[in-house]
């Protein structure tokens, strides 16, 4: 299995592609990174050396995949933070051109904006690109919480307003939608939901919410679910492995004391989560 990964790219830390194309790789898939941005750390350091790549640099590496005759090989695309509308529109292209070679292939669009403890933190006309260019396009999306609102333009509380706002994200398109980092008035204290839906049927996993804010664990998310998607052809089953994967990424961080996903350190969890939880229609 091959997917082409499209996104940001740190050289310490993992986010973006630093933080996707590991797990792929761990779960047998030959990822294809091609980097959105490659910068020194994340930045919610507050400082942070690299630069943006612009489309007409992406497009010119999808030429040079495409000249080895391998994107009938390409099982999806996967894509997250994108710098700016131009890098967008180039990654729109790409799928075109994916597609075309093989119209299997399957489009995720991690619609990366923002969150609710930052707001949004990309660039002006992102937010636009995404609702109205990039979501439409796609296969799978996997919004958090946050993002979910802002693409759709509601507050969401409850359960059965996600489930309006998923409803009005699938006759966009996306046939699955996945929301991470979701929190509901139904949600219990020290808990978290991630919530996805397909054909018409949403699901539930709910674990323990940890004490951590980190970057980059939508990434990994999107990454996970996605691979397990393209597996399993299940939403149900990408959503149970995908929770169990990064609960336990993310719990063996907090026990280490990191800062960043321990993503080398509890790489077992990837393949072999120790801890699991169950998937309930909802």
């Amino acid at each position: 299995m091959n997917v082409l990964s499209i996104q940001s790219h740190v050289a310490y830390g993992h986010v973006g592609n630093a933080a996707a194309v590991f797990p792929m790789q761990r779960l047998g898939v030959e990822a294809w990174p091609i980097h959105t941005v490659q910068f020194s750390n994340h930045t919610g350091y507050g400082s942070w050396k690299g630069r943006v790549f612009d489309g007409h640099s992406i497009e010119d590496l999808v030429d040079g995949i495409a000249e080895r005759g391998v994107l009938p090989r390409c099982d999806g695309v996967l894509s997250g933070y994108m710098g700016s509308a131009d890098i967008g529109a180039a990654i729109l292209s790409t799928v075109q051109r994916v597609r075309a070679a093989n119209p299997d292939a399957i489009y995720c669009c991690d619609p990366v904006i923002g969150d609710v403890d930052r707001g949004v933190f990309v660039r002006p006309g992102i937010p636009e690109f995404m609702r109205d260019h990039a979501v439409p396009a796609a296969d799978v999306i996997t919004p958090n919480h946050y993002e979910l609102e802002n693409l759709t333009g509601r507050a969401i509380h409850s359960l059965d307003a996600a489930r309006d706002a998923i409803a009005a994200i699938h006759d966009r398109g996306p046939r699955v939608v996945l929301v991470t980092s979701f929190l509901s008035t139904e949600t219990p204290e020290g808990s978290i939901d991630l919530i996805a839906s397909e054909n018409g049927q949403l699901y539930r996993v709910r674990t323990p919410r940890l004490p951590i804010t980190i970057n980059g664990g939508g990434d990994a998310t999107a990454a996970l679910f996605f691979v397990h998607y393209l597996k399993s052809r299940s939403a149900a089953v990408a959503l149970e492995e995908a929770a169990a994967s990064i609960h336990g990424l993310l719990r063996r961080t907090v026990e280490r004391g990191e800062t960043e996903i321990a993503l080398i350190a509890a790489q077992d969890e990837i393949v072999s989560p120790s801890q699991r939880f169950p998937v309930v229609a909802v």
